[in-house]
């Protein structure tokens, strides 16, 4: 049987009124799947930890740490000689409260100067007087030199440290180390003298320094997570 053209057209042109629908409700369903939304994921929210807080370490340690709503905080630690302090603002980084002193401490500076007359050496405070109870470490020579070697010292008095009797050898450099803060001296080199008046300018030694140092809730527990360790804080006050 042979179909001439107008009718090949007519069937075309059925055809397509059919198959136009379908593509149509096949577009619409598609469009209905990728518009349903995928599953809802909980993001964990910063917890506000606003209050005041005691530090937990032992009778013969006392702290506080006190957060407010409008973003600063106030820290106090009293531990045997040690005293620190520190005000700053807070701010949520992630889910964690993060504390930054403001201003940044000025971190405390050792001088030493060469001197003619007096002990081998001298610690003091800008004040001029005499700082007891840092560490020395001398040291004699280089390398394989025969009076090579150093020599823990002990500690210095009000009135200095000197070499002792009996020490023959030449001092060539000394280290020192104030304890209580664990803050170290560079390696200062003895002139011809074999004498150094050393001078500690404290600065904000007492102020202790957090940058971005943050606190987490373990527990019924707020833990600040410091350099030199973790230190448990438990709410007094909201």
């Amino acid at each position: 049987m042979r179909f001439d053209a107008s009718f090949r057209l007519g069937m075309l042109a059925t055809l397509a009124l059919l198959i136009a629908p379908a593509h149509a409700l096949a577009r619409k369903e598609k469009g209905k799947d990728e518009a349903k939304p995928g599953p809802v994921v909980a993001e964990a929210l910063p917890v506000e930890m606003t209050g005041s807080y005691r530090l937990d370490a032992g009778p013969e340690i006392r702290g506080s740490l006190v957060i407010t709503a409008d973003h600063r905080f106030e820290y106090h630690l009293v531990a045997g000689a040690l005293a620190e302090d520190a005000s700053g603002s807070w701010q949520f980084i992630g889910t964690r409260t993060c504390l930054t002193t403001e201003p940044a401490p000025v971190a405390p500076e050792w001088r030493a100067v060469p001197v003619t007359k007096g002990p081998t050496v001298r610690v003091t405070w800008p004040s001029g007087a005499g700082i007891a109870g840092i560490g020395v470490r001398v040291g004699f020579g280089d390398g394989d030199a025969a009076d090579a070697g150093d020599l823990a010292g002990g500690y210095t008095l009000e009135d200095g440290w000197v070499l002792p009797l009996g020490e023959k050898r030449t001092p060539r450099w000394v280290e020192l180390i104030e304890p209580v803060h664990n803050l170290a001296s560079p390696r200062f080199p003895f002139g011809a003298s074999g004498r150094l008046a050393v001078t500690l300018v404290p600065n904000d030694m007492d102020k202790a320094r957090f940058d971005k140092t943050c606190a987490d809730l373990v527990g019924t527990a707020l833990v600040l997570r410091r350099a030199e360790g973790e230190m448990k804080f438990y709410r007094e006050t909201r």
